[in-house]
């Protein structure tokens, strides 16, 4: 996937102009798997600390040297239809980017009450040099069921694509104002980048940086500035999205329908007998699955995972308690 989302940025940037964020045990293999990658454009966060952190440091690095490059933000576990309508919709977006301090997020059309996912409250539409867009009323964090059902009726709202754009200059100048302790801390990062003492840097540094997504931290406080003076702008995601970060949508993608039982994976048969709506992943085995419906099964050489596609958003609990209890083989 991470391939993907490079072959599919090649019409808008050079593999030279990319920026590759990701952790330590990924580090290797991403490298591995991106060779036109500059090595020392694969940054491996000393730990982890959401999107927050990890947005403002490609900005505070590119300002140095290019401070009105527009800065786009694709995480790598989308998955894209219609490529061709990505990259006109993405070269739509960094022309508004470009016209000033704007900040253009991509809305996704709601086709469920999703739970698992934030939503962009759109405010007027309005026509912003060759781009028609609306504006951002505010940022909704991920709802109940009731709040989904309401914002699905509204009408006015979509779920956010995790897709930013904004100028460099543009991001630093939000985290310097919003974020000032972070501002510092990655500005001394950014600084060392380049010099033999980074890595000394970047692990000291970097872990003092609030653990927060770069929507908390900045997008939903200058939203808060009002509709009319955020200069915050929706573009439809119309290019077949979907984000494949959960076993729920990993489902749907897979799937023919809802009731579908997706058998992912080499596995040797699946015997489903009044089931429906599961998935299940088990290499080299074959399952019976007898009276359930809206399962999550997952097997991996030396863990099981069994949930529901409903509570699949959960699965960083696991993570995380797996964590604490100091199992890191596991993860």
């Amino acid at each position: 996937m991470i391939q993907e989302t490079l072959a599919r940025l090649k019409p808008l940037a050079s593999a030279a102009d990319v920026w590759v964020i990701t952790n330590e045990w990924l580090h290797e293999v991403i490298v591995e798997q991106l060779p036109e990658i500059a090595t020392a454009h694969v940054l491996a966060e000393p730990c982890p600390r959401n999107t927050a952190p990890a947005c403002a440091l490609a900005a505070f690095l590119l300002e140095k040297t290019a401070p009105d490059t527009v800065l786009g933000v694709f995480p790598s576990d989308h998955t894209v239809a219609d490529p061709k309508r990505f990259a006109e919709v993405i070269g739509a977006g960094v022309r508004l980017a470009a016209a000033g301090s704007n900040i253009v997020v991509l809305g996704v059309t709601p086709t469920r009450a999703e739970t698992g996912y934030g939503y962009i409250e759109q405010g007027a539409v309005v026509e912003v040099g060759d781009v028609t867009v609306r504006r951002v009323r505010r940022f909704r964090e991920k709802p109940d069921p009731a709040t989904a059902e309401r914002f699905l009726a509204a009408g006015n709202f979509v779920w956010n694509g995790g897709i930013f754009l904004w100028s460099a200059k543009t991001l630093a100048a939000a985290v310097r104002e919003y974020a000032p302790d972070m501002a510092e801390i990655l500005e001394t990062i950014a600084a060392a980048f380049g010099t033999d003492g980074f890595e000394a840097v970047f692990a000291r540094e970097y872990p003092k940086c609030e653990n927060i997504s770069v929507d908390y931290a900045i997008l939903e406080r200058v939203s808060a500035r009002g509709e009319m003076r955020s200069n915050i702008y929706c573009l439809p995601a119309d290019f077949g999205w979907n984000d494949l970060g959960s076993w729920a949508s990993l489902h749907e993608h897979l799937g023919k329908s809802e009731r579908d039982n997706v058998m992912d994976g080499e596995t040797t048969g699946l015997f489903a007998i009044q089931s429906s709506g599961n998935y299940v992943y088990a290499p080299g085995k074959t399952v019976a699955l007898l009276g359930v419906d809206g399962l999550v099964v997952v097997e991996t050489a030396d863990a099981l995972l069994i949930t529901t596609r409903a509570r699949s958003q959960d699965v960083s609990k696991i993570v995380r308690a797996v964590h604490e209890g100091g199992r890191e083989d596991l993860i």
